[in-house]
């Protein structure tokens, strides 16, 4: 069965400003959205300006994976929505947040930290992004380095919890509840980073690293015990023993 993903995206640089919609025609979510599909994924868009922003309560409850593009809005999503969104992440959704959507309201729940905070310098350089972790899913078919002509940078001190795993210097994963979640920092609007092949190749990995899994089913509050307790298993031995006594 296909993996079902909805790519989110804000959708107002690219009807903004032209020189974003001259690399993105689609809008970013639709350039994410065309290469997925030819990956063989079951995928779905949504934006900010749509009804409950395009994230209803079926959408959600019907996607194995959300990927999160914001930048210029983070205070118009609705905090309703981004509490639909986290209790599905618990449960088992995998969630990707790409570039700018580190400040954004739900990955800042996610991570219970000011993850907004970091240094940036918006110079256009080229990046080079290493990988730390060689063995990682989300590398798989990669080269030990992606090379961006053009980026935005980002620096230190980045306030984010410690992560569960690193796979590049830009890329970070955590589990929260039953989800999985994956940040990666490229992604300036301005520059074709979204068209390039290493980087789609880690966003198609990171979507099969963090579609869910089917879990063993888990009780909570107060079982039955599985065996029996201390004094039950001491008074069927010396039942046992009584037994033995009369016969």
């Amino acid at each position: 069965m296909a993996i079902r993903v909805t790519v989110w995206n804000e959708y107002l640089h690219e009807v903004q400003f032209p020189e974003v919609a001259e690399v993105y025609p689609k809008g970013i979510h639709g350039c994410i959205a065309d290469f997925l599909k030819e990956a063989g994924m079951d995928v779905k868009t949504a934006t900010l300006r749509e009804p409950e922003h395009g994230l209803t309560q079926e959408v959600v409850d019907n996607t194995d994976v959300l990927i999160w593009w914001g930048h210029m809005a983070h205070q118009e999503v609705s905090d309703e929505i981004v509490d639909r969104v986290y209790n599905r992440v618990l449960e088992g959704m995998g969630l990707i947040v790409l570039h700018s959507g580190h400040a954004s309201k739900i990955f800042r729940k996610l991570c219970g930290t000011d993850s907004w905070k970091l240094k940036w310098r918006e110079d256009g350089e080229k990046e080079i992004l290493w990988v730390v972790d060689p063995s990682h899913p989300i590398v798989d078919g990669l080269d030990e380095k992606i090379i961006i002509p053009h980026e935005e940078m980002y620096g230190e001190r980045f306030d984010i919890p410690q992560p569960d795993e690193q796979v590049f210097r830009s890329g970070c994963c955590w589990h929260r509840g039953k989800g999985k979640i994956f940040y990666f920092r490229p992604g300036h609007e301005v520059f074709p980073i979204y068209h390039q092949p290493e980087i789609q190749k880690v966003i198609i990995n990171a979507v099969k690293w963090a579609a869910p899994i089917r879990f063993p089913n888990t009780t909570f509050g107060n079982p039955a015990p599985i065996m029996p307790v201390k004094g039950e298993m001491e008074h069927s031995v010396q039942g046992l023993h009584d037994q033995k006594s009369i016969s």
